[in-house]
């Protein structure tokens, strides 16, 4: 039992290492952009490396609390991508019916 849970804490911690390197990436096309859609899937990526953090962590400290923050994480991501696309096609987000 000891040499499988080393093995997946160490899994964990190489993960947690890779998807902070990627959001390191992510961020450098977020602020450099050279278009506004490249800087929202920048965005949009660094919001799932979030999730992957927090599920990474739920993973090696045992707490099922940060699976729950992950989800609540990847729902508000969806939504803020689907939000702001939304304003870049069309100018707005309401739509005004008169």
């Amino acid at each position: 039992m000891a040499a499988e849970s080393a093995g997946v804490e160490a899994a964990a911690n190489a993960g947690l290492v890779v998807v902070s390197a990627l959001c390191v990436l992510c961020s450098y096309r977020a602020i450099r952009g050279p278009t506004v859609p490249d800087r929202v899937v920048a965005l949009d990526a660094i919001a799932t490396n979030v999730v992957a953090i927090a599920v990474l962590f739920a993973l090696r400290t045992g707490r099922g609390l940060f699976v729950t923050v992950s989800l609540v994480l990847a729902i508000i991501g969806f939504l803020s991508t689907v939000t702001v696309a939304k304003y870049i096609t069309e100018g707005s987000i309401i739509e005004r019916r008169e």
